[in-house]
């Protein structure tokens, strides 16, 4: 458990260098001076952890090549989403992760009605129901999903 929670806290130093360390432009939102914090609160990250099965890594990373990109790039040029990452590397153990599949929102307050904004895009890019419910049946052969958690990228001072 341990292990998982410092993967976790590498990989967040790792986004937080790989999406600008920068700071945040002057009309983003901080509370920070007000209650003293050492950091800026940037954007939100809806992390995936995927678990491919053994020498699957490749099928799956083919697989969400065209559907998870496909939807991710949409949503971005639609304003829905700011960026989005896969991150891959070596699983700590054989119940661990190996991918993450992150995607970046502007804040909070985007995942109000986030459902209305994103059914068109998947149905655009991915078909209807019936397809999006067969494709996801198709992935359990190649992998699992160990959870998802939504985190709040922060700026160090």
């Amino acid at each position: 458990m341990k292990l998982k929670v410092g993967i976790l806290i590498t990989v967040s130093c790792v986004v937080a260098g790989f999406s600008g360390a920068q700071s945040p432009s002057p009309s983003a939102p901080s509370t920070a001076a007000a209650t003293g914090a050492p950091y800026t609160e940037h954007s939100v990250w809806d992390i995936t952890l995927v678990k491919t099965k053994a020498g699957l890594d490749d099928d799956y990373l083919r697989s969400i090549a065209q559907t998870f990109k496909g939807t991710m790039e949409e949503e971005k040029k639609q304003g829905v989403i700011m960026d989005y990452k896969v991150l891959i590397g070596d699983a700590a153990d054989r119940n661990d992760f190996n991918i993450l599949l992150m995607v970046e929102y502007k804040n909070m307050a985007a995942f109000d009605g986030l459902r209305e904004k994103t059914e068109p895009i998947m149905a655009k890019v991915l078909g209807g129901q019936d397809a999006q419910r067969q494709l996801a049946v198709k992935r359990l052969d190649v992998r699992e999903i160990l959870g998802t958690k939504t985190m709040r990228e922060v700026i160090l001072k």
